[in-house]
């Protein structure tokens, strides 16, 4: 007789009423039932919390009225009944406070992207994450699509031979008006460099891209030359920007990352050129991976279960037959899906297909990177070795 898996006990800092991506998370993490909503803290305003605890369902003994009330009161209850993991959906300004604090209390945290705001505030929570049993993860969720598991194991298993160029975008066009003068709470923190940090845009959606980037190249970023732009009125930070850039394995890439391009909705696009052929793939379209061979015909992957030529990592992604598309939701269901097997495994630091540490201190290492050739006159700028700065954090 097998004994049924334990369902993951899940707490939520943030996503109140009127917040979008909270909203996700909880049906991404509910989707394969392995996860289940026990606390949280939604809100500051005492309403907001009140009544998305009731819509979620939440008793209002674990419907806490702030985050330090929440860790400190899951804390104190019995192991079989506080929450295993904590999720982190608030603006930047709060991710590295929620997640330290979390992680000191012995709970493992799953936080929205980017890690922090600075890379040396990242590297501090990573030096409390190494001294910890904890698991960190990151909600890149671009990196929970099949198709893209699909692309980084043909890059990995040399079918695009030596890779040499790399293009990755993100156009969004949500900012080209100033939402922010109009009371819009999305576009009032993301533009704010006291929450969202000394990066908009780059820090929004171009960590999407730079990780999608160096995920399925299995390329390290060294060096880049960018320029950063903003066109709204009066706006503070970054709402467009581009970048060329290096990789340690020899190829050359560009990064185009703007909330500013109208009529763009959340067009995502890699391409990667090898000696021997090429891969894109595009979120809008995420079942469809186009690949080139050299001197044959392109060929088309398609995601399903029933698929032919697809690798492991990809199906054991996938839920569905071909022609029944999976998306957005299913990509970040996956990363709660390894992140719930490796809280039940007692794993510690990173969980297995799910970003986390590492990727945040490269992302902020992009970020600081950016503005720094932004604002200097070199024409490129290196980005920092931060598996040498997590190692250094990490003894002191």
């Amino acid at each position: 007789m097998t004994t049924a898996k334990r369902r993951v006990r899940m707490g939520m800092i943030g996503g109140g009423e009127g917040a979008f991506i909270g909203r996700v998370h909880r049906l991404a993490a509910a989707l394969d039932g392995e996860l289940e909503l026990v606390c949280a803290s939604f809100s500051r305003d005492p309403g907001n919390n009140a009544r998305t605890g009731e819509a979620c369902g939440l008793s209002a003994q674990r419907l806490y009225p702030d985050w330090q009330s929440l860790i400190d009161g899951e804390r104190r209850l019995p192991d079989d009944q506080r929450m295993d993991v904590l999720v982190v959906v608030t603006p930047n300004h709060l991710h590295v406070p929620i997640s330290q604090a979390a992680i000191e209390a012995g709970f493992h945290v799953f936080c929205e992207k980017p890690a922090a705001t600075t890379l040396a505030e990242a590297s501090r929570l990573a030096a409390t994450l190494e001294a910890s049993q904890s698991l960190y993860g990151l909600a890149h969720t671009y990196l929970g699509y099949p198709m893209v598991w699909q692309a980084r194991r043909l890059v990995s298993d040399g079918e695009l031979g030596r890779l040499r160029k790399i293009h990755v975008e993100y156009p969004q066009g949500w900012l080209g008006t100033n939402l922010e003068g109009t009371g819009n709470k999305q576009a009032g923190w993301r533009t704010d460099p006291a929450i969202a940090g000394a990066s908009g845009c780059m820090a929004d959606i171009g960590t999407h891209a730079f990780g999608l980037a160096e995920f399925i190249s299995g390329h390290q970023v060294t060096e880049l030359c960018a320029a950063l732009g903003i066109h709204g009125e009066q706006r503070r930070l970054d709402d467009d920007g581009d970048a060329l850039f290096r990789t340690a394995e020899g190829a050359s890439g560009t990064l185009m990352a703007s909330q500013v391009c109208t009529g763009e909705e959340n067009a995502l696009k890699i391409r990667l050129y090898g000696d021997r052929g090429a891969l894109e793939w595009q979120q809008m379209e995420p079942n469809t991976l186009v690949h080139r061979r050299l001197d044959e015909p392109m060929r088309v992957l398609r995601a399903g279960i029933d698929q032919p030529g697809l690798a492991p990592e990809a199906l054991q992604r996938l839920r569905l037959p071909g022609g029944h598309p999976e998306g957005y939701l299913e990509a970040l269901a996956n990363l709660y899906r390894d992140f719930a097997d490796a809280v039940r495994r007692g794993d510690r630091g990173a969980a297995e297909g799910v970003p986390g540490m590492d990727e945040g201190l490269r992302g902020m290492a992009f970020i600081e990177a950016l503005l720094k050739s932004q604002a200097g006159t070199a024409k490129w700028t290196p980005l920092e070795d931060t598996s040498q700065r997590h190692d250094a954090e990490a003894t002191t």
